[in-house]
């Protein structure tokens, strides 16, 4: 056999010297990010926007050489805000061997699979879960949010409709989930310590098709304003019903309600409906990248929790960097000590996981749309 010529050693040489050194790059462990909520389903709105916002941070991120070298890679899975389903997907998303949990959206499917996460070891840092036991209790130590606490919100809520619009009998309704009832049980608890009068308080059944029973004790409560607890499904079914019968109480409710989907179906009958919301940053130049980035993307205006999804995944991947690596442990103290710059603005997170610097502010629907009041 005639020995191989110096130009085809050299070239094998080259060969086996390149592969030994682009290896490590091609080969470099992604790390994982679950991305878990509502992508289906009635709180679509509330959940696509968060999905989106961590898709275009981390395509950005990945374009720039990913995190400590490694590339990100997203996992996505659709508990439907639906606490039976969302336990599932917790389990799934462990199973796949996510680092961190960019979600749940809803407070009660949030609650149901943290237990899951905790005991892997899971780091979870939602958007919009506003339940505050989740973080004051003390029992979920892996959990962070980019929002603030359901006790603040009911409070700016009371606060408003008593100091501001001057109400004096209020009804306070929900729809008796974890997020609403705990959100309209805070706002009992101001009102009854408070000057006005609590008139009524009351949960609802939700995915009814009728609310009239529930309008009408409204009406018989003689209430001259409401605070509902709960999602824009109920809101415009209730809203739309006491409009049609020519009262004019006025209606306050929460983040859950402050969504352009609520707008498009109560129609002409949102008109003078208040929500408490994440404040607005508009003027934040991040705020403007951030949304610019999604209507180029997607080609429409982005949605609920769409910022503090944002501010959830930069805050993610900073703490990734920051602990160098992805251990649980390091990533909780990261979080903990780094602040870092979001649409919301500068962030970090106190040693209960609530972010500091994040606050809520009244906003009212006019001409079709959502607009802070002063």
């Amino acid at each position: 056999m005639r020995a191989p010529s110096l130009s085809r050693v050299f070239c094998l040489f080259l060969a086996l010297g390149l592969g030994a050194v682009a290896s490590p790059l091609r080969a470099a462990e992604p790390i994982r990010i679950g991305v878990a909520g509502a992508h289906s389903g009635d709180l679509a709105s509330y959940g696509l926007p968060t999905l989106n916002a961590v898709r275009l941070v981390v395509k950005e991120v990945n374009a720039k050489g990913g995190v400590l070298g490694r590339p990100i890679e997203v996992l996505a899975q659709d508990d439907v805000c639906k606490p039976e389903i969302a336990a599932n997907v917790a389990t799934k998303l462990v199973s796949d061997h996510v680092d961190l949990v960019v979600g749940h959206i809803c407070s009660g499917a949030t609650r149901a699979a943290l237990g899951i996460y905790k005991e892997a070891n899971k780091v979870v840092i939602s958007p919009s879960a506003t339940n505050p036991e989740l973080t004051q209790s003390g029992r979920y130590p892996n959990f962070f949010r980019t929002i603030a606490s359901d006790d603040t919100q009911a409070r700016q809520e009371v606060d408003f409709a008593v100091k501001k619009l001057g109400l004096k009998r209020l009804a306070v309704i929900h729809d008796k989930g974890d997020y609403g009832k705990g959100l309209a049980e805070f706002a009992k608890r101001f009102v009854e310590a408070g000057p006005a009068k609590l008139v009524l308080f009351e949960g609802v059944t939700p995915g009814a098709v009728d609310y009239s029973a529930i309008v009408q004790k409204i009406k018989h409560a003689d209430a001259d304003g409401v605070i509902f607890g709960g999602y824009h499904p109920e809101a415009s079914k209730i809203v739309t019903q006491m409009r049609k019968r020519g009262m004019k109480t006025t209606f306050i409710s929460d983040d859950g309600v402050k969504d352009d989907t609520f707008i498009k179906v109560a129609g002409p009958y949102a008109e003078g409906v208040y929500a408490s919301g994440p404040q607005d940053t508009s003027k934040n130049p991040l705020t403007k990248i951030a949304i610019e980035s999604y209507k180029k993307e997607y080609g429409v205006e982005p949605g609920a929790f769409y910022l503090n999804a944002y501010a959830a995944i930069q805050a993610a991947l900073n703490a990734i960097d920051k602990a160098g690596s992805t251990d649980f442990a390091a990533l909780v103290k990261a979080l903990r000590q780094n602040t870092v710059d979001t649409p919301l603005g500068a962030i970090r997170f106190d040693e209960r996981g609530d972010a500091i610097g994040v606050g809520f502010a009244m906003y009212v629907v006019k001409d079709g749309a959502y607009q802070q009041v002063k």
